[in-house]
Order: structure tokens, then sequence, then C-alpha cells
């Protein structure tokens, strides 16, 4: 896996670079020290996964995450902070980052990074326990009008738990691409992009 990683504090970037190729699968690729040299450096170094502090002086990974989206809307970010804080989590949620780690959980880094290029929406604990109280959450939604079937809906529920296509596949006996399909033609029926922002649309609009 290539990575860029962005921070404004050498001492982290250098710090996250050992952390994460020390199991040797992981190769980082890029290291800048803001959001503005991760946008001019993102189209050359073209990383599987990037992993952006948000706090930084010149462009924060916020705004970073939605230009970078923009130039590769396939483009995968994991924003990494010391803050808990709520305003960022929304902001992250709807520019489109695939995951928000707290640095305390850097331990665990390497495989948010493996799961996020395997596909998965990685959200630490902490944070997964703040998403309900986040996001406005409607009391009704209305499958069928949509025409999501119960197949379709058991998908849709199962994404929202964070499980990968290969997951979703052993737990209700279909095929990986079975399951792919099923959440295209979801995403087609909803009108959203990525799994990402399926997952916040259930919490929003489906699960009270």
């Amino acid at each position: 896996m290539r990575i860029m990683i962005v921070d404004d504090d050498p001492l982290v970037r250098e710090s996250l670079k050992i952390i994460l190729e020390k199991d040797g699968d992981i190769e980082v690729v890029s290291l800048c020290g803001s959001g503005r040299e991760a946008i001019a450096a993102f189209p050359e170094s073209k990383p599987d996964v990037l992993l952006s502090d948000i706090r930084m002086e010149e462009t924060d990974g916020l705004d970073a995450t939605a230009e970078i989206l923009k130039l590769d809307p396939e483009a995968k970010v994991i924003l990494l902070t010391t803050f808990l804080d709520d305003e960022y989590i929304n902001r992250a949620l709807k520019v489109g980052a695939k995951g928000y780690i707290l640095k305390q959980d850097c331990a665990s880094l390497g495989d948010a990074v493996r799961a996020v290029y395997g596909g998965q929406t990685v959200f630490g604990g902490k944070i997964v326990e703040r998403l309900p109280d986040l996001l406005n959450r409607s009391e009704s939604f209305s499958w069928e009008a949509f025409d999501i079937t119960p197949k379709e809906r058991e998908v849709v529920e199962l994404v929202a738990e964070g499980l990968s296509n290969k997951e979703i596949a052993q737990k209700m006996f279909l095929g990986e691409g079975t399951v792919r399909n099923m959440i295209s033609s979801v995403l087609s029926k909803l009108d959203l992009r990525d799994r990402t922002q399926l997952a916040c649309f259930y919490y929003q609009r489906i699960k009270v």
C-alpha cells in the first residue's frame, strides 16, 4: 500500500511513517506539511490511502480532503486528530472521509489503513458512539418508497455496522459480486456517492 502522510509537525510525520512501515506491507510515498502541499502532491504521488491531520495553518485537513476528492472521487482519506470535536466529525462525514481516528489510538493505525484500503469505513470507538447524537435522525423512513428490497435493506444495515463486502457476503451467504451490485443499486436509488454516505444516511434517516 502506498500512503501519504499530512501533518504540520515533522516529528509526528516521521513517527507515523515508522509506525506504518514497521510491518513491511505499507510504504509511505509522500510526507506533506500542510493541506495545500497535499493537494499539490496528490496527483503525482497517487497514494492508496491518505492520512491527514485536521488542524493545520495552510489549508486544514478537512478542506484538503474536499479538494482532493474533487480531483479523485475514489480517493481514500483518513483524518487523524487529537480532537474529539463534534463539528470536525460532522464535516469529515460530509466531505467523504473514509476514516476518523484519534491520535491516541495510533497503535491500531496500521489496521485502520488496511481496512480503508480494503473498502471499509473506519471511525474510532469514541467517535462511533457519538454518531447517533451528531446526526439528525428522522423517526420514519419508507424503504418501499425508494424501491429497496428486504435483502438490500439487510445489506445497508451491515454496511452501517462497518462490515466489508466479503464479511457481508459470508453473513448473508451471497457472492461478493452480488453484494457489490446490491450496494451499487442502493446508492443509485438513494442518490448517494459511496459507502460512507450510505452509513451516514442510515444513521441520519433510518436508525432510530
